[in-house]
């Protein structure tokens, strides 16, 4: 019977013992981006794609946006030719990718190298709104 205690409160120290333990982080490189950084640029992205008024699907794109471990992009915004600079956003876009990148490389990340298709753009109720990918993406 004591065996039989033993084990079970040895085992019970360590489950408390994992779960107490604080998780490991990596202290901060001084030549990787900041934390902050990579949203900051997504904000703005999205702040320049704004509500992406469209009246027609052709005024409608999309834009890759962050770039996975694995390679591609993280996800797509849709976005509105009728107003606003096509240009600033796909300089913005690519400074994200690359901050991306950069961000994976450091912390070492991995992801699944599932292929995310463009699904493509299309103007709905006033908006350009991501596809089901049908379409093809312009």
């Amino acid at each position: 019977m004591r065996k039989l205690i033993l084990v079970f409160l040895l085992g019970c120290a360590a489950c408390t013992t994992q779960a107490q333990d604080p998780p490991r982080q990596r202290a901060p490189s001084s030549n990787a981006p900041s934390a902050t950084a990579p949203s900051d640029t997504l904000g703005s992205l999205r702040a320049l794609a704004g509500d992406a008024a469209c009246s027609d699907s052709a005024q409608c794109r999309t834009l890759p946006l962050g770039a996975r471990a694995c390679g591609g992009p993280e996800a797509y915004l849709a976005y509105s030719i009728a107003k606003g600079s096509e240009a600033q956003l796909r300089s913005l876009a690519e400074r994200y990718q690359a901050e991306r990148r950069a961000a994976n490389k450091a912390s070492g990340m991995m992801s699944t190298c599932q292929f995310m298709p463009d699904p493509g753009a299309v103007c709905q109720a006033g908006r350009c709104q991501l596809g089901t990918g049908e379409a093809l993406a312009r």
